[in-house]
């Protein structure tokens, strides 16, 4: 491993320790860090949890930026098993609160105007605390309005990059010496957090965000905190100040409309995947308020998922073939929307993996189908079949689950599939509405023409490297270099036996000439000749029968 690349070795260092308390030693002795044999001394304090605990707990002493990878990841049920999306799911930001310090050197920096001078009230306990920030509640001076205001802590962007860089060389690593991780990507992954982490500790983008947000929801009871882009920076953000009750009020008994609410934030969800195609990415009860109006007011707008046109088309279809159980199509979905980390796709058993699964969720009755657990189940199966979803339809679903989940929490007895079913049978036929067949053919066309002039352009350039010589052909035969090897083992062996009978044929015409000097009352050439044409035979015969059993032992697993 390359540690001149790393730009912080003492942080690195310190994830090597935390990896080495949790007992973690072999990937810690694999990386052949300085002071390895130290490390295998160690006696990690925490072999006696589960391996699924010790990776929560490492992760969470690792720090923000881990926490956050583990949390992100936690939305990845396409590649890690249920077990360990568990104990991510578990995570908990431990920190404290910022010192009032702090606070005003960010606002300061950030605004070029004091606390005083900006916010009439300023309450310095935050009503809210998490690795990356925490939020406020404020009062504009100039506007006399109540508003939250987000602070970032400070250098956390350049601690996240640290860590980033630290992760990005340990993925790399990874992914070369552990055959058995290649198949999760870890370098594609690392880029992918990196993305999510680095639109997070920017607020700009979130208040760009919560203004697309609040125009695709204005004709719907669903509220979007209002932004306050004069005040705004990529390090403090500051929007309406929502009085609302917490989702988690909505007990047995309270005074506010658990139905209501429920089927709203389902429909709130459904319209924003397959009719926006920009959803909010983690719809959990926390980030979930009620208004006095009765509404549902969505919070937290750091982290969206966007989808196009043909991305919900394709959901869309997927949705409708899980609603009318249609066993085939809905195969056939899987298959074209996913990428395959592995062999070629057994369609077959694929199917039958589907059959199983809508046959199991539509055995008990319909209000109590859990589309949520079905979806989790797909992606398992999606796991099984060495097959990935790309990240924003894994994003999708996890909102998706996440959403179900807030919905039955407001109202355990929701009828999922009867308040989906209408949207998704009415998106399934839109994509058929005559203006959006004639935009398909369209643009159809309009790509046939375009190609027909650079067909002639592209025929031009690969004859004209032809006859330069500069265009060469790639062979890729399955198994060749261990045809190769074969060959050359073969050739090897008739080479022995060839230069083995030529030492026997001449030792036994030395003896015959009785030419001295004598061993053992013989010619001592030709007895030297024929001890060493003994060893060789022995050795061509011993290596005959090593590669048959070898050739049969593979055989034998490959079977």
């Amino acid at each position: 491993m390359q540690f001149s690349e790393l730009k912080n070795i003492k942080r690195f260092k310190d994830i090597i320790t935390i990896l080495a308390k949790y007992g973690f030693q072999e990937i810690v002795q694999r990386m052949d860090v300085p002071g390895a044999d130290l490390v295998r001394k160690m006696s990690p304090t925490e072999s006696d949890s589960g391996v699924y605990v010790r990776i929560r707990r490492a992760i969470e002493d690792l720090g923000p930026t881990f926490i956050k990878f583990g949390q992100i990841m936690s939305l990845r049920p396409d590649l890690l098993p249920k077990a360990l999306l568990v104990q991510l799911e578990k995570l908990q930001d431990d920190v404290p609160a910022l010192a009032l310090d702090d606070i005003e050197t960010v606002v300061l920096e950030s605004l070029k105007e004091s606390i005083d001078n900006v916010f009439s009230v300023f309450d310095v306990e935050p009503v809210a605390a998490a690795s990356l920030s925490q939020v406020h509640r404020a009062v504009l001076k100039k506007e006399g309005h109540i508003v939250s205001v987000k602070i970032q802590r400070p250098d956390i962007r350049k601690k996240i990059e640290s860590d980033l860089d630290i992760l990005e060389t340990m993925a790399n690593f990874l992914d070369q010496k552990f055959d058995e991780l290649k198949a999760y990507n870890l370098p594609e992954l690392v880029e992918v957090i990196r993305r999510h982490l680095m639109t997070e500790t920017d607020f700009t983008a979130e208040l760009r965000n919560m203004k697309i947000a609040r125009s695709f929801s204005a004709d719907t009871p669903i509220y979007i905190a209002e932004g306050y882009e004069t005040y705004s920076t990529d390090k403090v953000l500051v929007m309406e100040f929502v009085q609302g009750a917490r989702y988690s009020e909505l007990l047995p008994g309270s005074p506010y409309d658990g139905e209501r609410i429920a089927k709203q934030g389902l429909a709130a969800a459904t319209k924003q995947i397959l009719e926006d195609g920009f959803f909010h990415a983690d719809p959990h009860p926390g980030n979930l308020l009620i208004t006095k109006e009765m509404n549902l007011c969505i919070i937290d707008w750091g982290m969206v998922g966007r989808l196009t046109e043909n991305d919900r088309f394709e959901l869309t279809e997927l949705l409708r073939s899980i609603v009318d159980r249609d066993t085939d199509a809905l195969t056939h979905s899987l298959i074209r929307l996913c990428q395959r980390r592995g062999a070629d796709v057994q369609q077959k058993a694929m199917e039958r993996d589907v059959l199983a699964i809508l046959d199991a969720t539509y055995a008990v009755p319909i209000k109590e189908i859990k589309i949520g657990q079905l979806l989790m189940d797909i992606m398992a199966l999606i796991r099984n079949h060495q097959m990935q979803l790309p990240t924003d339809y894994v994003i999708m679903i996890k909102a998706l689950v996440t959403a179900e989940g807030s919905a039955r929490q407001a109202y355990a007895d929701l009828d999922v599939v009867s308040e989906i079913r209408d949207r998704v049978m009415r998106l399934a036929k839109e994509r058929f509405r005559p203006e959006i067949v004639w935009r398909n053919l369209r643009n159809t066309f309009s790509n046939l023409w375009s190609a027909q002039r650079d067909i002639p352009r592209q025929i031009q350039q690969i004859i004209g490297k032809l006859e330069n010589g500069e265009l060469g052909f790639n062979l890729h035969l399955n198994r060749i270099e261990q045809l190769v090897n074969s060959l050359e083992n073969a050739s090897n062996r008739l080479t022995t036996a060839i230069i083995t009978a030529a030492i026997i044929m001449g030792s036994s015409m030395i003896i015959t000439t009785g030419i001295g000097p004598y061993l053992f009352g013989f010619p001592a050439l030709g007895v030297i000749g024929y001890l060493l044409s003994v060893v060789l035979g022995l050795w061509l015969i011993i290596t005959i029968i090593g590669k048959k059993n070898t050739d049969i032992n593979l055989k034998g697993k490959e079977k």
